[in-house]
């Protein structure tokens, strides 16, 4: 065990765990919802999920490589090089051979892109915002702590080395 990682939950249990109220399960739901409400407010701007998601990044973090870009997003490189192909197409991000090592290929947001992003801060905030709807302050702190421990966890499972299945499973005959 990892030092870094506290003792697995006991939460869940191969004997009575089910799909439906189960962690991984309410959170894709909520991602399904909130892109679904995104993707009809960007749409108006012609941008969809797949293209606003790594133009949204680029947005905020800055430029950054095409490798690094895939892996926030968690797309293969395949992928990520036909996306790119598309949105440099529409003539919304760039694509420049780092001068440092030319094996790295830089992806900016061109000034069209900028200005295609600039409503999703907004449209964002709203979708957030609509699903937040009845939360106090100290409940949304509260889940935003809880969601960042969880994240945390993972990135302390990732760093060990450890899966969850070497971490956790214990052959029942032992």
């Amino acid at each position: 065990m990892s030092p870094n990682l506290p003792p697995p939950a006991d939460f869940y249990s191969a004997d009575s765990f089910t799909s439906e109220p189960s962690l991984g399960w309410l959170l894709r739901q909520i991602k399904q919802s909130m892109v679904l409400q995104a993707d009809k407010m960007l749409g108006a701007h012609d941008l969809t999920h797949a293209q606003w998601a790594p133009m949204l990044r680029l947005r905020f973090n800055g430029p950054m490589s095409s490798a690094a870009l895939a892996r926030e997003l968690a797309m293969d490189g395949g992928a990520m090089t036909r996306l790119l192909d598309r949105l440099e197409a529409k003539n919304l991000v760039r694509r420049d051979r780092s001068v440092e090592d030319r094996r790295v290929v830089m992806v900016s947001l061109t000034e069209v892109g900028v200005n295609a992003m600039a409503a999703a801060p907004g449209v964002l905030s709203k979708v957030f915002n609509d699903h937040l709807a009845g939360f106090t302050d100290h409940e949304f702190r509260t889940l935003i702590g809880l969601l960042q421990r969880i994240v945390a966890n993972g990135h302390a499972i990732r760093d060990a080395g450890l899966s969850s299945e070497s971490s956790t499973l214990v052959d029942k005959d032992d």
